[in-house]
């Protein structure tokens, strides 16, 4: 058994049936991708639109690419076609083209809205009540070709426990608000390598783990 298709194991392993894996894929080569998927994996993360597209064009056609990357309006058209999920929509401009681009390829694209949890200032997102006013928006129900299904949210990078747990814990409490009012809300996508078994003891049911998997990046490749 490979190593990736190891660690793959060993995390599935340890998180709940109906948390799932989003092995992300960012800066790492198809052979690796590619290894992932012979050990069982399907759900993959990107952060650049071309390093997906230029993926998902070698790749077997049965993954599920998630956009997890902080999303630049201008390159939607580039993966309307095929992005199964995107994690990172942090404005209602961003809704409305990814509904322009679905309805180009007769899609529904479903997109999770990115909250701010994080204290830090690098980190995009919407407020709580950026996210509220979405929601309620009649302009929001008129984008027939979108389906927001969830909320995604990044944590500090810190040690930091109680803090992490906080993060976690105040994005729980708001998807739970909503989810009542909206069944469509299913999934909380919150929890990276460091911090995945926090995020899910706080109700992630989605996490995004990428150097656990793959080992540590390279960003000059």
């Amino acid at each position: 058994m490979s190593l990736i298709a190891e660690n793959l194991l060993k995390i599935q392993q340890s998180i709940p049936e109906n948390v799932t894996l989003v092995a992300v894929s960012k800066t790492k080569p198809v052979a690796d991708l590619q290894e992932a998927y012979n050990a069982g994996q399907r759900v993959f993360g990107e952060n650049k639109i071309q390093e997906m597209v230029d993926k998902y064009n070698v790749l077997p056609k049965d993954i599920k690419w998630h956009m997890i990357g902080h999303l630049q309006s201008n390159k939607v058209k580039y993966m309307a076609h095929f992005v199964d999920l995107i994690h990172g929509v942090d404005k209602f401009k961003t809704l409305k083209e990814i509904n322009k681009q679905a309805k180009k390829h007769n899609r529904v694209i479903d997109c999770l809205l990115q909250a701010k949890i994080a204290k830090e200032d690098t980190k995009f997102g919407l407020s709580f009540h950026e996210i509220e006013a979405i929601l309620a928006s009649e302009e929001t129900l008129e984008l027939k070709n979108i389906n927001i299904v969830g909320f995604m949210g990044m944590a500090t990078f810190t040690d930091n426990e109680t803090q992490l747990q906080e993060e976690f814990s105040s994005l729980k409490t708001l998807f739970d608000k909503f989810k009542t009012q909206n069944p469509s809300l299913k999934i909380l996508s919150m929890g990276m390598s460091g911090d995945y078994k926090l995020a899910i003891s706080n109700g992630s049911n989605m996490i995004r783990v990428g150097s656990s998997i793959f080992g540590n990046r390279n960003y000059n490749s």
